[in-house]
């Protein structure tokens, strides 16, 4: 999502008033990484929650941080901020190159400045590429744009500096935008349809439109993205990249280094297929410099491109032309993160560790390696150079205990706990006061069963012990960790007690631990449990793994009637097609 300069001094990254767009020249390399210590036993810090790890905002009193709930750091030398406040206004900060802070003027600030045009915007999506420039979404689908504009990357139609925020509206009338990425000069959309619009640069093609000429509007891509559904869009400094909703890879524009993926490293002027990853679906891309990153539904992680740095993780500085699949003995990966900015890479597995790789405050990292960290933020904040933001980032803070801290605080204490739960043998202490204000449940088994000489256990025999306290402590933390397979059970709690948000997130707990061993079990579950969007999820990774799904025990111990369903229905989707 983000982005910064063509120019290079000594594999650093430098910036003129007005850059003159080539594509990218070779990396150079810098010097072996040494040897680590060994590893001792890992303390994990606590999440992210504030701006501290960016020097900008010691800028700021305590007061402003803490209306801070949404951030983006970018520049140069991560020298200019933007940030919501929960009140949704929008301060920005720094240096203000190119006019890229929207206040209408070409003056720096380290005083925030109210950008009063967007007041009472709530912001969904926000990106900038290094021109600069930068885009930004509302969630009514409306895209503001300013900064750079002399590739016309505004997407205004001229070429005129934006000086302060502006409505991209051509070509996008009745059109609701969901997420925005830019590159150096060109910038994409994605529509809430699913279609893709790209505008600005494009002399390597990165519009997509099949020629070299650049765009001045807002130009839906099409070529073999026409009649698809795009899920999710990156860019790179001049590429362009693609997910579909079937889990396809697209890129085009410029592929000297490989970061298309497409097996050459020829430009791309139209949308092209990644073949290499014919059978796996992915969920999540994200694009460096010159490199790419994709997460597919299986937790599996695929890198190529540039790899001067090692920001690929292969164990070596070779570029690839096709994806390479890498940590390949590390358990499941959640999340993937890359910007434009810096050759650095980082992920997060499902337990939460976090590895990092690439460039490193300057050491070139060629393996992942397991941080301290818990965030995919941090390790931009902290080892990233420069230290922006690789998304727009969301807040919390906990310089004091808030009511909700509290309860998260006192769940399963004795000492103020006037109940408890016996599951399995195991007690679990709670507070009466609190299930009946969370939970409708014990709202009305307390009003209509309970008195004050009854017993203060109570006995649970139904669910297990995991499953149960779990239940308990959402009721405190509106948080769930637990594995897929107990998130069935969970699920199987939240539809019998009617509670319709913990079904939600149990449904996204399983999306997240789903495999080819357990999928059909999971699908099998989500029919039982009347989860329809989960059902549709566990059905299209069924249909995407189906030889592999087949060739599983659960998917001849099923149910009878259940698996002539699924025969006739993956039938109907043209699964069983030559």
């Amino acid at each position: 999502m983000v982005d910064r300069c063509f120019s290079r001094d000594s594999g650093g990254l430098t910036t003129s008033s007005l850059p003159s767009p080539v594509p990218p020249v070779p990396i150079p390399t810098l010097g072996p990484c040494p040897t680590p210590p060994p590893r001792r036993a890992r303390l994990r810090y606590p999440a992210m929650v504030d701006v501290g790890k960016w020097p900008l905002f010691t800028l700021l009193g305590a007061s402003e941080v803490a209306s801070i709930r949404q951030a983006c750091v970018f520049g140069t030398s991560a020298n200019e901020a933007i940030y919501i406040t929960h009140d949704d206004e929008v301060f920005v900060f720094g240096l203000n190159c190119s006019n890229c802070l929207g206040t209408g003027d070409s003056q720096s600030t380290i005083v925030p400045k109210k950008l009063d045009f967007l007041r009472g915007k709530k912001v969904v999506s926000l990106s900038y590429g290094s021109g600069p420039h930068v885009l930004l979404v509302t969630e009514e689908g409306e895209l503001f744009a300013w900064g750079h504009n002399g590739y016309s990357q505004l997407g205004n139609g001229t070429t005129n500096q934006g000086v302060a925020p502006i409505l991209v509206s051509t070509n996008l009338q009745n059109k609701k935008i969901r997420e925005v990425a830019c590159g150096s000069h060109h910038s994409l959309a994605l529509t809430h349809d699913g279609e893709v619009f790209a505008w600005g640069y494009n002399n390597c093609g990165q519009v997509g439109s099949g020629s070299t000429a650049n765009q001045p509007t807002p130009r839906r891509v099409t070529n073999c993205l026409q009649g698809k559904v795009v899920m999710g869009i990156a860019c790179g400094q001049t590429s362009s990249m693609a997910v579909l909703d079937n889990g396809e890879v697209f890129g085009w524009g410029y592929n000297g280094n490989g970061q298309l993926g497409v097996g050459n490293n020829g430009n791309q002027l139209t949308p092209c297929r990644l073949a290499a990853l014919q059978g796996r679906c992915v969920l999540q891309i994200a694009s460096g410099y010159a490199h790419s990153l994709a997460l597919t539904d299986e937790g599996l992680l695929y890198a190529w491109g540039a790899n001067t740095y090692g920001q690929l993780g292969t164990g070596n500085k070779s570029n690839q032309l096709s994806p390479v699949q890498i940590m390949t003995e590390k358990e499941r990966i959640v999340e993937i993160a890359a910007c434009h900015s810096t050759h650095t890479s980082a992920c997060k597995t499902q337990s939460g560790q976090v590895y990092m790789w690439g460039q490193c405050r300057g050491q070139s990292v060629v393996l992942p390696f397991l941080t301290h960290f818990s965030s995919t933020d941090d390790v931009f904040g902290c080892f990233a150079t420069p230290s922006v933001m690789w998304r727009l980032l969301s807040m919390e803070h906990d310089d004091f205990l808030t009511v909700a801290q509290s309860l998260r605080k006192e769940f399963d204490s004795p000492e103020t706990a006037d109940l408890k739960f016996c599951v399995d043998g195991k007690y679990i202490h709670v507070h009466k006061a609190v299930l009946k204000i969370r939970c409708e449940h014990f709202r009305s088994m307390f009003q209509s069963h309970w008195t004050e000489d009854m017993k203060e256990v109570i006995e649970i025999d139904q669910f297990s012990y995991p499953v149960y306290r779990s239940f308990l402590e959402f009721l405190y933390t509106d948080n769930v960790d637990l594995p897929p397979e107990d998130a069935i059970g969970l699920l199987d709690l939240a539809t019998s007690y009617c509670e319709n948000r913990l079904k939600r997130m149990c449904q996204h707990i399983i999306k997240r631990g789903i495999t080819v061993e357990n999928a059909f079990s999971l699908l099998s579950a989500a029919v039982r449990y009347d989860a329809e969007d989960l059902e549709e999820f566990c059905f299209k990774f069924c249909v995407n793994h189906l030889t592999a799904v087949t060739q599983t025990a659960a998917f001849w111990q099923v149910d009878g009637n259940m698996l002539k369903e699924f025969i006739c229905r993956a039938s109907r989707c043209g699964a069983f097609k030559n």
